[in-house]
């Protein structure tokens, strides 16, 4: 094997680790924003469940206002 296969085969070698990396880099942010996603469709959720909560105690009130 001369030089130019050996540079030849570590360039390869390095090419590889390169895609390698990134490959796992995309999956980790594409796991990231899965994540911040679900995080913010909870919150979501969870600001809908207040908000029909409180028109439900401002309803209540208001009817027991009114039976008073």
């Amino acid at each position: 094997m001369g030089i130019k296969d050996q540079f030849q085969d570590k360039a390869d070698e390095l090419a590889n680790k390169a895609k390698d990396s990134t490959g796992n880099a995309r999956d980790e942010a594409s796991e990231r924003a899965s994540q911040a996603q679900d995080r913010a469709s909870d919150r979501g959720s969870q600001a809908q469940d207040r908000a029909r909560d409180a028109e439900q105690e401002q309803q209540d009130k208001f009817n027991q206002d009114y039976d008073a």
